[in-house]
């Protein structure tokens, strides 16, 4: 069992940036892989980012990749998700979601593939 707790959310104006935190349980954080989706009103949830268990490779969505930064630490048992040049569209509850099981590069991109999940942490836009 792996809880997740993010935190870092809040209200931010367009073209700011904001950093959020996901912090971990358990020893196994640093052989998990780790992910970043969000949600805003009426909409489906969508990745965000993705990152291996060690760091060394990491997945974005297209249309954020540049703009956002996925992160870990596993000393702290945390990841991290930068956002900079944000835009209102970014505005949307973000995620934090544990991968324990294998998969290709592909499997990221996919919330099925995430067993665990956070609470969310809001982030909002004024333009």
């Amino acid at each position: 069992q792996v809880q997740l707790v993010e935190s870092g959310g809040g209200l931010v104006q367009a073209g700011g940036s904001l950093s959020l935190s996901c912090a971990a349980s358990g020893r196994a954080f640093s052989t998990y892989a780790m992910g970043w989706f969000r949600q805003a009103p009426g909409k489906e949830r969508e990745f965000v980012a993705g990152i291996i268990f060690d760091g060394e490779l990491t997945y974005y969505s297209d249309s954020l990749k540049g703009r956002f930064t996925i992160s870990r630490d596993n000393a702290k048992n945390t990841v991290y998700l930068q956002m900079n040049s944000l835009k209102s569209e970014d505005a949307a509850a973000y995620f934090c979601a544990c991968k324990t099981r294998g998969g290709g590069s592909s499997s990221y991109y996919t919330s099925a593939s995430y067993a665990y999940w956070g609470q969310g942490a809001q982030v909002s836009v004024s333009s």
